[in-house]
């Protein structure tokens, strides 16, 4: 299979399928975009690949507001950051750096991570209630030579897209240098967004392989009240300038009891459509970080009610919306412990999740290759996904006797004063709550109600099919 796939690339020619890649997706129109997935289709050896590129053909059949969002990327993106999109995120990303995972896969018997998350900094410059981040004591930056090491180890493992997180990673002025060093590695920053002004932005446009995700409350009383008075102003000011530059840009929610309603409301994802949003995250509130709040959480009842909104938005408007806890059966459950992603801390600490604050590694003293080959990332890795039910994804909130077996087991330290808590003095609100989820979810999984809501449908329905 894996000589099968450097055959094909070889004789076609990277840089020639980029070009044409490009070529098609810049003269935007059905017919250009069918064309396209019949090109990357000749190159894959993936079944699931090959379904998604059909998908594609039956969503431009079916006019799915998802093939007027990659009309937007097409015609609102300046040349230099559409164009990265196509090479980075797609072609490179799903073809030509493919080969490398397979070999990974055929020597360690796993496929390493499609993105690992580095916070950078805990330095920033808001103080938000119930930050996840806000408890990592004030530790220098990460060194500018431990990230270019943790990139080429990537880029080694076929991983070129790469998130990075804070603090405030716009508070370092040396990460653009770092982003434009590295061309071939598509960047995916979460960011409060008050420090991307007209110069920065200028930076973004130029170099195209940089997306901010910018972090927003709701609406203005919401995002100023755990942000800081005129926040919101400000942010609304940057993705102004972001959208006339025409750089990529995004949104990132964190959901809780107050304001789920607002965030998945028409009116504010109507709102992030015309501020220039191509897509948003969206991650339900975890009771870790500054002064963590079991009361913020969502009750079960609205965790499902917002699954339900986002996937109605989903079909019903052209933005890539995606639910960091609700959108398990896309990924076919967890992606912790370097099944699809990890987090590397501003200590160096390699955590199996952001909202994990446990580790047995530090990428200073261990290569990436090891730590994910650690007993610690393997049990986690392995147990996935658990019994099925990927509704119920999460080892933290869903499954949280798993979290607490791993941490034991394999004698995981907290990364920061007071990590323990989610896993001793708050483990009984989380399993009540864990208890509450799988009530709901457990029905919703065994009535296949969630399989309609999905593009991926008929995906769904196949895999299943196999699995029976």
């Amino acid at each position: 299979m894996h000589k099968e796939f450097i055959d094909k690339i070889k004789q076609y020619g990277t840089e020639r399928i980029i070009s044409k890649a490009i070529r098609l997706f810049a003269n935007f129109s059905d017919s250009n975009l069918i064309r396209l997935s019949y090109l990357l289709e000749k190159f894959i050896i993936q079944e699931n690949q090959k379904e998604a590129l059909k998908l594609i053909r039956e969503l431009c059949v079916a006019k799915h507001p998802f093939i007027q969002l990659l009309k937007r990327v097409s015609k609102g993106l300046n040349p230099q950051c559409r164009d990265k999109i196509i090479s980075n995120i797609i072609v490179k990303a799903f073809f030509t750096h493919q080969p490398k995972r397979e070999e990974f896969k055929a020597r360690e018997g796993f496929y390493p991570p499609s993105n690992i998350v580095i916070s950078s900094t805990v330095r920033c410059n808001l103080h938000c209630e119930s930050c996840w981040a806000a408890k990592y004591v004030h530790v220098p930056d990460l060194e500018m030579s431990l990230l270019q090491r943790i990139i080429k180890e990537c880029l080694d493992l076929g991983i070129n897209f790469i998130t990075i997180t804070g603090g405030e990673p716009f508070i370092r002025g040396d990460l653009l240098d770092l982003y434009e060093k590295y061309p071939d590695v598509f960047f995916h920053i979460y960011t409060n967004g008050t420090l991307i002004d007209e110069e920065v932005t200028i930076r973004l446009a130029e170099m195209g392989n940089v997306a901010p995700m910018i972090s927003i409350e709701g609406d203005q009383e919401m995002t100023d009240a755990r942000r800081g008075k005129g926040v919101y102003e400000r942010i609304m000011r940057t993705m102004d300038l972001l959208r006339e530059k025409g750089v990529g840009f995004g949104f990132s929610v964190m959901s809780t009891r107050n304001n789920v309603e607002m965030v998945t409301s028409d009116e504010f994802v109507d709102l992030m459509l015309k501020k220039g949003c191509f897509n948003g995250w969206y991650f339900q509130y975890i009771p870790i970080g500054l002064n963590p709040d079991i009361s913020l959480m969502l009750t079960p009842e609205q965790r499902d009610f917002s699954r339900r909104r986002l996937y109605r938005l989903r079909n019903t408007k052209p933005i890539f919306l995606v639910d960091f806890w609700n959108d398990g059966p896309v990924v076919n459950g967890c992606m912790a412990g370097g099944r699809n992603y990890l987090h590397i801390n501003p200590f160096g600490d390699v955590e199996p999740c952001v909202f994990a604050h446990f580790a047995v590694d530090n990428i200073r003293n261990k290569s990436l290759v090891e730590i994910l080959k650690s007993p610690f990332f393997t049990a986690i890795r392995e147990a996935i996904p658990y019994d099925g039910n990927t509704l119920r994804a999460c080892m933290i909130v869903d499954r949280p006797h798993l979290l607490r077996k791993y941490v034991k087991e394999f004698n995981a330290y907290p990364t920061h004063e007071g990590a323990e808590g989610l896993i001793t003095t708050l483990s009984k609100d989380v399993d009540e709550y864990a208890n509450g989820v799988a009530q709901i979810y457990n029905k919703a999984w065994q009535e296949g109600d969630w399989i309609s809501l999905f593009l991926e449908q008929k995906l769904f329905d196949k895999r299943l099919g196999k699995e029976r």
